[in-house]
């Protein structure tokens, strides 16, 4: 009873802020909180110093991040205010009719809290059952994403080979916006279910189209013209007091919304980071440590 009256006050929306009378969660109160280590940081304080001691005190590189983690489900509403999106706003992230439909309203600092929660997640299963704990799950780089986009094509504009967004028989390959704005010409309206279309070369699906992805990569337009071949990604984490400029993150891939020119492989654009729309999703990566014996068995 205790625990009871507790999550009441604490987790539950207030009496006067129920519709006809239905308990609901304060989703004001899902906050997610991780700590960040800073290695870069701490990695070029200790070249300037020279002191690769090990005993530095690293509190300083230590930060803690808090993000509300709950999607912004009227996205479909103010992204497109003279649009019928109601049934999307009340059923989209509700209803089971769309468990399989990629996730949107989400901005580039909920995709990120995302990624560490997968990572604690995960490992906390492998440490109980005694296994290996994987590196942790984020958001990929630009050149990662692009490199995987292009499935082993490497100078085709598409992901499924050719220079064009249809088949042989005239059927669109990806979900987009064809023609003059004739949206279901290609078999849907706005999202659709993942995997409707065939994967790439290395077996992944909806590189093109559907939703666009954040990337890690702060946006630049010029970024091409100064990275560096070992390093083409660049990275800022934007405080919030930071002129929007700073706040800009990529976003690969273009949407059921998008021109067919912004699902090609190498085609950039950005969103801000603390902005949710309804064309923007995510795909977690991790990072590659080889392979074990037992697998080649």
């Amino acid at each position: 009873q205790e625990v009871r009256e507790i999550l009441e006050e604490e987790m539950y929306l207030p009496e006067h802020e129920r519709l006809n009378g239905r308990r609901e969660f304060d989703t004001r109160k899902y906050i997610y909180k991780y700590q960040v280590l800073d290695i870069n940081a701490a990695s070029v304080k200790s070249k300037r110093e020279g002191n690769a001691t090990g005993k530095r005190d690293r509190s300083e590189f230590l930060s803690t991040v808090e993000v509300n983690v709950f999607p912004d489900t009227l996205t479909w509403t103010h992204d497109y205010s003279y649009s019928f999106n109601d049934p999307y706003t009340k059923g989209y992230f509700f209803h089971p009719a769309f468990d399989d439909y990629p996730v949107v309203g989400v901005n580039w600092k909920q995709a990120t809290a995302f990624s560490k929660w997968r990572t604690k997640m995960m490992n906390s299963f492998l440490r109980k059952i005694k296994q290996p704990t994987l590196p942790e799950f984020r958001l990929p780089t630009e050149s990662e994403w692009e490199y995987a986009s292009r499935g082993g094509l490497d100078a085709s504009p598409y992901p499924w080979g050719g220079p064009y967004t249809r088949n042989i028989k005239g059927c669109f390959l990806a979900n987009f916006k064809p023609l003059r704005g004739n949206y279901v010409a290609d078999g849907g309206l706005k999202t659709i279910k993942t995997a409707s279309y065939n994967p790439n070369g290395y077996g992944l699906y909806d590189m093109s189209g559907n939703v666009s992805e954040w990337t890690s990569n702060a946006y630049d337009e010029s970024a091409f013209s100064y990275s560096h071949d070992m390093n083409m990604d660049r990275h800022y984490n934007a405080e919030e007091d930071d002129h929007a400029v700073l706040k800009r993150k990529s976003i690969r891939g273009g949407s059921w919304k998008d021109i067919a020119y912004f699902i090609q492989n190498g085609t950039r654009t950005f969103e801000y980071q603390d902005t949710a729309k309804s064309y923007v999703g995510f795909r977690n990566v991790v990072d590659f440590l080889g392979r074990d014996k037992a697998d080649f068995q």
